[in-house]
């Protein structure tokens, strides 16, 4: 007789996660959804893969329907994400696979505790329209330590090259795309609020509201790669209203990037690359001469292999 099969320990066990980075850019703020806890503590719509899902997408499309009443439109898969200690509580090993969701408008949300947040709550140090943050002046000297309390001269030197690059240390540029290496670094470094939930003893949590579980994570994910893809896929357009003035697609731009563009390059490239069209309409109240509305060109889906939207930077030093 063939022996009963037993079941698993509760921690060999794997529930699948589905995740979701909904974001809207409304005026000069970029925006993501999310759910408000009870204890303040922001998460992201998710919920997990049930037999009805015919797909990981679609289950995620109503996951987010379901907890916050809003429809998505285009949809990327970014990461699956499977840390041990990724779920706050719960026997289950969990593995989350995280969505990026781009909607045009950050609509009134009537949902439970859902909401429209500032994405620069989360990650405030990543906003460099201004120039540089003074906040970092705070995060720095307490990342210096971290590296200098390596335990081995290799690992100092690994620590401080890892900072140079992340956070443009030593003359090193800026790169707006790395924000998921900075928040590992400061998670590292016991900077992160995060990072005291896991026993890491902080000696002062970095500015940048937490979010539930390993969230803030995701989002970091997520904004560095949207940062990335506009600047060879046409995917801010999606943010966009069907017409549109090149100033507030400059300021869309500048929202997602966390920088300021030169505004006569960036108008000069939109054009040489045939982004978008006229309108022949113009936008009322601006306060000054009107602008002329455009529209996105969809044909250049066709003509161009990688058509984004480049990074001419403002000359202001950041």
């Amino acid at each position: 007789m063939s022996a009963k099969a037993q079941p698993r320990p509760a921690q060999d066990r794997v529930t699948v996660d589905l995740s979701a980075v909904v974001v809207a850019v409304a005026g000069d703020t970029p925006r993501v959804l999310a759910l408000r806890g009870a204890d303040g503590v922001d998460a992201l719509p998710a919920g997990p893969l049930e037999p009805q899902h015919r797909t990981l997408e679609l289950g995620l499309r109503a996951w987010v329907e379901t907890q916050t009443g809003q429809r998505l439109g285009y949809v990327e898969q970014l990461y699956t994400f499977g840390d041990r200690d990724r779920q706050l509580a719960g026997p289950d090993r969990m593995l989350s696979v995280g969505y990026l969701a781009l909607v045009r408008e950050a609509a009134s949300v009537a949902w439970g505790d859902s909401l429209w947040s500032d994405w620069y709550r989360h990650f405030p140090w990543e906003d460099r329209r201004d120039g540089r943050p003074a906040l970092l002046d705070r995060i720095e000297p307490g990342l210096a330590a971290w590296a200098a309390a390596a335990t081995t001269e290799a690992e100092r030197r690994s620590r401080d090259a890892r900072l140079r690059t992340a956070f443009g240390l030593g003359g090193m540029p800026w790169g707006e795309e790395r924000v998921l290496e900075r928040y590992e670094l400061l998670y590292e470094a016991g900077l992160a609020a995060e990072a005291q939930r896991h026993g890491q003893a902080a000696p002062g949590a970095a500015d940048g509201a937490a979010m539930a579980a390993d969230h803030r994570r995701i989002l970091a994910t997520a904004i560095g790669r949207l940062r990335g893809k506009i600047k060879y896929r046409p995917v801010v357009f999606e943010l966009m209203p069907p017409t549109f003035t090149l100033s507030q697609l400059q300021r869309t731009v500048e929202a997602l990037a966390g920088l300021r563009l030169h505004a006569p390059n960036f108008r000069r490239l939109v054009d040489s690359q045939g982004l978008v069209e006229e309108t022949g309409e113009v936008a009322g109240g601006t306060g000054g001469r009107p602008a002329r509305l455009v529209r996105f060109r969809r044909e250049v889906l066709q003509e161009q292999p990688e058509p984004g939207v480049k990074l001419p930077l403002s000359r202001r030093p950041a």
